[in-house]
């Protein structure tokens, strides 16, 4: 099919580096997600191990937060939940994240008791692990929710296909004191770990349908995007049952409309499918420098790679008059905020081009690409998130980022974006070690619309990378935070036994981010 969508052209990208966690005396995580509350910035990381100055294991977390906050440098978290765990044979003092101690139950995502009963009877074998996945979504300033997938670790499968097992979604409701951020699991599960990991890619808040004039306005929607097999699968509920998966409804691309049945994860005809294509990890979100969303992500050919796709409000999916609210140019011709959230089945996406190859560590490719828009942006919340009372002219947050970019020289909110994704420092069987990794995009202006092409893919033009680390973004000096042993950690694993280079079946679906619902069958902990 021919691609009418004109190009998202990219100006410059600025390699960062690697992301600077000082509190901790070593540390070897992946994912790196992340939402803004509170005037916080909280960061959520999936398998977290802590370890000491020989490089030996002190702690082993399913998941952990951290915290960056305006004006700081850009690369430094401050983790949450760091004690003092003992001294090595020199007298240094080591400091590591403690799962029941100080970061909740089992994970800074609380385990429950037959969780945690499950993973102590089954250590070294099997375990339940929570891994955020993808970034949380905000209901408020102060308040976000994210679908967080449960998975079951098999460390030593005889079939390799079992080596991960969905046992389902949980609901998490993320706030942020200023005592440190907080997880509150809301139930055990709410989807299924056989059906479409709906939440696990991305979830938006938006207005109420425009086809449903009987709803009050201050009623709000939720859209999740889940992948399946051979692409993405949308789904819809209000936010007021958003535990309760039987009103879930879901999107027909045929018939654009919802209904009650629930997509299969094996479809292979396109036209079945909300966004065909691979999709590993990615964030969506309203970009108010473009005035449309934007979906970044990574697809499933390991190759390091984020592609970038918008949705074009001059391809309507229904002509007038068939839809006179959605049309081209917009909802009533006149654009889209980030409440219409509805425009995701009103309008056609942009194909995938190639937005920026990120360097690999010398363990192999890089996995769990993610955006966030909470950096250099004063709009990353939409308007009607505020409290009634807020003016218009303070609904604004805070500039994050300035130590590279202030907002007077940025251009305009959005224009720039803040890339991370995992690195692969080292790879291997029993010593993996991984490190979150930083870039920053700047965007220019959309071309003109360009001829017609047959061609489904594309690649950004002319888009000049630069490698250097800022000087704000380097290692302190006489500090060992951050810096990675080679001989890696003694202890083995999910880390250090399921991101090896070469495994078929992990480079198909990473981690979880999106494999909540994409296994074959749910195992329960009674078996």
């Amino acid at each position: 099919m021919a691609d009418l969508s004109p190009q998202v052209n990219v100006k410059n990208i600025r390699f960062i580096g690697s992301q600077i966690t000082p509190d901790v005396t070593d540390v070897s995580r992946d994912g790196g997600y992340s939402v803004l509350i509170n005037g916080n910035i909280v960061w959520l990381y999936d398998d977290t191990e802590c370890m000491g100055y020989a490089g030996q294991q002190l702690s082993f977390v399913s998941n952990t937060a951290a915290v960056s906050q305006p004006n700081q440098n850009i690369s430094t978290v401050q983790d949450f939940g760091v004690v003092l765990v003992g001294e090595d044979s020199q007298g240094r003092k080591e400091y590591a994240i403690l799962a029941n101690d100080t970061v909740g139950t089992g994970g800074w995502i609380p385990f429950q008791p037959d969780e945690l009963q499950f993973n102590d009877d089954n250590k070294g074998q099997e375990r339940v692990a929570i891994w955020p996945g993808t970034s949380p979504t905000p209901i408020s300033t102060t308040q976000a929710f994210l679908y967080a997938p449960l998975v079951y670790v098999d460390y030593q499968p005889q079939d390799p296909a079992k080596e991960y097992q969905a046992r389902g979604m949980t609901l998490v409701k993320i706030t942020a004191p200023n005592s440190g951020p907080i997880a509150m699991r809301q139930d055990e599960l709410v989807i299924p770990g056989t059906q479409v990991a709906f939440g696990g890619f991305a979830t938006l808040l938006g207005y109420a349908s425009t086809a449903d004039i009987t709803r009050d306005s201050t009623v709000r929607d939720i859209y999740l995007l889940g992948a399946a097999y051979n692409g993405l699968q949308l789904a819809r509920v209000n936010l007021e049952d958003i535990g309760s998966y039987t009103k879930y409804s879901y999107f027909d691309p045929q018939n654009l409309n919802f209904t009650n049945a629930s997509p299969d994860l094996n479809i292979t005809d396109v036209g079945q499918l909300y966004l065909p294509g691979t999709f590993s990890s990615g964030s969506v979100f309203y970009s108010p420098y473009f005035s449309t969303y934007l979906m970044i992500y990574m697809n499933r050919m390991v190759d390091s790679t984020f592609y970038v796709r918008y949705l074009d409000l001059n391809r309507p999916l229904s002509t007038f008059p068939t839809d006179p609210i959605w049309t081209e140019r917009g909802k009533n011709s006149s654009g889209i905020i980030a409440e219409d959230v509805e425009a995701l089945v009103k309008y056609a996406w942009s194909s995938e081009q190639t937005l920026y190859q990120s360097p690999q560590g010398k363990g192999g490719f890089n996995y769990a690409g993610s955006a966030h828009p909470e950096y250099f942006n004063t709009q990353y919340y939409a308007q009607s998130l505020y409290p009634v009372d807020t003016p218009s002219q303070r609904r604004r947050n805070a500039w994050y980022g300035s130590t590279i970019l202030t907002e007077a020289d940025a251009g305009g909110d959005g224009r720039h974006l803040l890339l991370s994704w995992t690195s692969q420092v080292h790879g291997g069987l029993d010593n993996g070690l991984y490190e979150i990794c930083l870039a920053k995009v700047e965007f220019d202006s959309f071309p003109e619309q360009p001829q017609a092409t047959s061609t489904a893919s594309s690649t950004a033009v002319s888009t000049p990378i630069t490698s250097e680390t800022p000087a704000d973004a380097q290692e302190p000096t006489n500090t060992p935070q951050n810096m990675v042993p080679n001989n890696g950690a003694a202890g083995k694993s999910f880390l250090a036994s399921g991101r090896q280079t070469g495994y078929e079946f992990l480079t198909v679906f990473w981690g979880m981010g999106l494999v909540g619902g994409t296994m074959l069958a749910a195992h329960h902990l009674s078996q």
